[in-house]
């Protein structure tokens, strides 16, 4: 072996060998341009400092200015320490280094001397070998000790940097935080304290879900970012502050005025300011507007928002004359505008855990990139495709007009920390697929992590965050794998990398949402799945709409007409597998039971190439999956026992509320009252097979018993909607009205004495009755006395008396009139069984079975002890929902059972 192929690092500066690295060199250019697409193994060293950036933010956000400066402080001192000899290291090494090169060096340059005779060679020879052979170990001691050196400094200079970091991000944190608590406005927010402000619009209005709060449904607001500017209360100075707030804002006639707001409005207000509900938020404090009028507007926005809005709005314009679903997801999709997403839609992409295409996220800024550079690893290729060469864009102008792009996409989707994310993962995931190099992407990512985190620390507490860099990194390290593993077995390469980006996303944020939510979609990768080849056309037409709306907006409505397209699929998938029986399953929430669904996933992964060997047990979990989404009655009625076989009466688990339903032939039934939550009456009528309601009867207009009416209405045949003749609460009575006028179901009042019959159920009317200057019109002047009451006899002939939300007044009226309900074998105990019962009624009925419906840890002390108690004495079975769960009832007399599904 020659001395230069044995010290590579001791080059002979001869012409000859010059001449022969730049032929290797230009031989190789074709095999290092395919080597530089070739995977190689993960680099994972930024992401060490990036985990200590975002950890040290979120822990420092909650905690005051001092013991920020103790946490930053902390961190600083050991890594200066680490980096101080970690430099101390690398110069001894580069001193051992230089003494072994120099050894080294100077034995390949030994030769033998001219003039030597063959035979003093040859002894010399002797002589320098066995000389050569020590110094040769001695270089290698030394080099040994260099690379230790060396190595020893690496690993303490990434402690340092670690450490750096993490001082860093709490450093940035503790400013932010202090920042936040800096002013009056805090103080002022602890004392519930009115004010007069001058504030500056950050976001978007955007408006509360609508929710039951008792017997009445809380009032939409609007919500909305702000800064305050100004502040002044009653007795005291106005101090020019810069603090974080949000506005409660309970708009009324002019709701259409503040949702038109643009961020950098400014605004003149008065309000009560509270405390946020959490410490460590981004907020200071919660102001509730006083004023429901018309925005006192004192400062326009800028010329970038309004050009901004202006499209925003456009876009709306342009999906008016869409159908229902389009018209309210193609703004989401394309600029994150979830304004006109109704509460059923949005629930059914959650329980299909498409969410993510409600708001702005990587993949669309992805998409219009890809229209511009072209498909995967032709990025920087002379031979790449897109838009950009048939414009005739160099690379440089290339990247320029991308970055023109991201900014503006950033500008109208609004520069919120949700969007700078979408952004920054949306290019960093590009830049990998377009260079055709993964491993570069997660140092990318990483380094997008540092970089926002300390640009806004508030992103470490986000779940929103951790879910895009959760399924940005499971992307870029999962996938590839998968998908390799998907075509090994034969899987068709596209369809092995849809299948294994669905499934590597879904496994690395379930933990997360289980958090969130305390349930795991079942459908979430078919759903995704099917969405995906929706997505792009949507996307892309979209944001078509969008560009040419300002000069347009014929061609706008067109486009957007033809997004209306994916853009249905997409909804109707969310519908669809929304829909089916199993599409969510209760899991334990928190973090334990985050763990416990991420050990079961690493699990899963492990064992899933032995259990691929074996195709009947992969059948057979496939099958199992498939049982478990659709749910077969029977299958169902054999593992849970509930429904009983030949039940007559369900009373739901609806939370603080009542829904019943009565049972009138196969897949039939009659549902008296839906309680506060279509979600929860929808699964109670699924569980119990109903498909068909030929009545459904709303006994009083509280929103514990009518705001379920949607649950009902969705995918059943429904024949009429009977209500009370009180018509109290009015907004009430309104929001049935129109949820029945949407659905084309009639109504009709109730009047005491009708009667009744569907299938083998019959019942008649007892209250409220009718009559002027009665005891019972003058009952029904409350909401709950006018509950309607029905005695019911069904299959079998089990009797029942339904008293809604009766009163005691009322309920003594009721037995003195000439049809008392008289003894029953069930008793529906009036209002979630509170303390306000007559004694003589439960006398009267004597219920073998007394079934109480009512939320869990209510605050209203439902259903009272003394109730219980006095069912108790009556010789009547107690069941209630909070503690049992549904209550089924089947038989009668001595057959009487109950069964429940706690």
């Amino acid at each position: 072996m020659s001395s230069r192929e044995a010290r590579p690092d001791c080059r002979d500066d001869s012409r000859p060998d010059f001449q022969d690295v730049d032929r290797d060199s230009t031989g190789s250019a074709a095999a290092a341009g395919e080597g530089s697409r070739r995977e190689g193994p993960t680099d994972l060293r930024l992401v060490p400092p990036a985990l200590a950036v975002w950890a040290a933010a979120a822990a420092t956000l909650g905690l005051s200015g001092r013991w920020a400066v103790v946490v930053a402080v902390a961190c600083s001192v050991p890594a200066l320490v680490l980096l101080a000899a970690a430099a101390r290291a690398t110069r001894r090494g580069r001193v051992i280094g230089g003494a072994w090169a120099g050894s080294t060096c100077g034995d390949s340059r030994e030769g033998r001397p001219s003039g030597e005779s063959g035979a003093e060679s040859t002894d010399a020879g002797l002589r320098a070998g066995n000389a050569d052979r020590g110094s040769r170990a001695g270089s290698a001691d030394r080099g040994v000790r260099a690379g230790s050196a060396v190595g020893r400094a690496r690993v303490l200079a990434a402690g340092g940097a670690v450490l750096l970091c993490a001082a860093a991000g709490a450093a940035v944190a503790g400013l932010h935080g202090a920042d936040v608590r800096r002013g009056p406005v805090p103080a002022l927010a602890r004392e519930y304290v009115r004010i007069d402000a001058e504030v500056r619009v950050t976001s978007d209005p955007r408006t509360t879900r609508p929710a039951v709060r008792g017997n009445h449904s809380a009032p939409v607001l609007l919500l909305i970012d702000a800064e305050v500017m100004e502040v002044r209360t009653p007795d005291g100075p106005t101090t020019r502050v810069r603090t974080p707030v949000l506005l409660m804002v309970a708009a009324g006639d002019h709701r259409a005025d503040w949702q038109q707001l643009l961020p950098s409005t400014r605004l003149r207000l008065a309000g009560r300011l509270s405390p946020p509900a959490h410490d460590g938020e981004r907020l200071a404090a919660v102001l509730r507007v006083d004023d429901a009028g018309e925005p006192r507007i004192t400062g326009p926005p800028t010329g970038i928002q309004r050009a901004a809005g202006d499209l925003r709005a456009g876009l709306r314009e342009a999906t008016d004359g869409l159908d229902a679903d389009a018209r309210a997801l193609l703004p989401g999709l394309v600029v994150g505008d979830t304004s006109r997403i109704p509460p059923e839609l949005h629930d059914a992409f959650k329980a299909t855990d498409l969410t993510h295409l409600l708001s702005v996220s990587g993949a669309n800024l992805s998409i219009l990139l890809f229209l511009l550079v072209g498909p995967p690893g032709s990025a920087s290729s002379a031979e790449r495709r897109g838009l950009a060469p048939l414009l005739g864009l160099s690379l440089r102008g290339t990247a320029v007009i991308g970055g023109v792009l991201t900014l503006a996409f950033i500008v109208v989707c609004r520069p919120e920390p949700s969007v700078l994310r979408a952004a920054a993962c949306g290019l960093i995931t590009l830049l990998a697929i377009g260079t055709g190099r993964r491993r570069s992407l997660i140092p990318a990512l990483a380094a997008a992590v540092v970089l926002l985190v300390l640009y806004d620390p508030w992103l470490a507490r986000s779940y929103g965050f951790l879910l895009s860099v959760l399924a940005t990194g499971a992307l870029l390290t999962l996938a590839p794998r998968w998908s390799a593993a998907l075509r090994a077995r034969r899987v068709p390469g596209r369809l092995a990398e849809i299948l294994a980006a669905a499934a590597a996303a879904q496994a690395v944020c379930a933990p997360v949402v289980v958090v969130l939510a305390s349930r795991v979609s079942l459908v979430a990768v078919p759903c995704n799945l099917l969405a995906e080849f929706a997505v792009a056309p949507a996307t892309v037409l979209g944001f078509a709409a969008l560009a040419v709306v300002p000069v347009a907006p014929a061609v706008a409505e067109v486009l957007a007409w033809v997004a209306s397209w994916p853009v249905g699929w997409i909804a109707t998938v969310a519908r669809t597998g929304a829909g089916l029986p199993g599409a969510e399953a209760q899991w334990p929430g928190g973090w334990s039971g985050a763990a416990l669904l991420a050990g079961l996933t690493v699990l899963a992964v492990l064992l899933a190439p032995r259990l691929a060997r074996h195709p009947w047990i992969c059948g057979a979990a496939g099958l199992l999956l498939v049982l478990a989404v659709l749910r077969p009655v029977p299958l169902t009625r054999i593992m849970t026992g509930w429904p009983p076989p030949g039940w007559s009466f369900a009373l739901c688990d609806v939370g603080q509320g009542d829904a019943m339903v009565l049972a009138a032939g196969e897949g039939t039934g009659v549902v008296v009252d839906v309680g506060p939550d279509p979600g929860a009456v929808d699964r109670c009528l699924r569980d119990l097979a109903v498909t068909r309601v030929p009545l459904v009867v709303l006994t009083h207009f509280h929103a514990d018993h009518v705001r379920g009416l949607p649950g009902v209405l969705r995918g059943r045949a429904v024949g009429a909607i009977q209500t009370t003749s009180l018509e109290e609460p009015p907004e009430q009575a309104a929001f049935v009205r129109r949820t029945a006028a949407v659905a084309r179901v009639p109504t009709v009042r109730a009047e005491a004495g009708e009667r009744r019959r569907s299938g083998p159920v019959e019942w008649r009317v007892l209250w409220p009755r009718p009559g002027p200057g009665g005891a019972g019109e003058a009952a029904v002047r409350e909401a709950n006395d006018s509950s309607v009451t029905l005695r019911v006899r069904a299959a079998g002939g089990l009797t029942l008396l339904l008293l809604g939300d009766l009163e005691p007044p009322a309920q003594r009226e009721l037995l003195r009139g000439p049809e008392a309900p008289g003894p029953v074998d069930v008793l529906k105990v009036a209002h979630h069984g509170s303390a306000f019962q007559d004694p003589g009624l439960l006398h009267s009925v004597r219920p073998r079975l007394a079934l109480i419906s009512c939320g869990a840890d209510n605050p209203y002390g439902h259903p009272s002890p003394r109730t219980v108690a006095a069912l108790g004495a009556a010789g009547a079975r107690v069941l209630r929902t909070d503690t049992d769960g549904p209550i089924a009832v089947a038989g009668a007399g001595k057959e009487l059972r109950a069964v429940s599904r706690s």
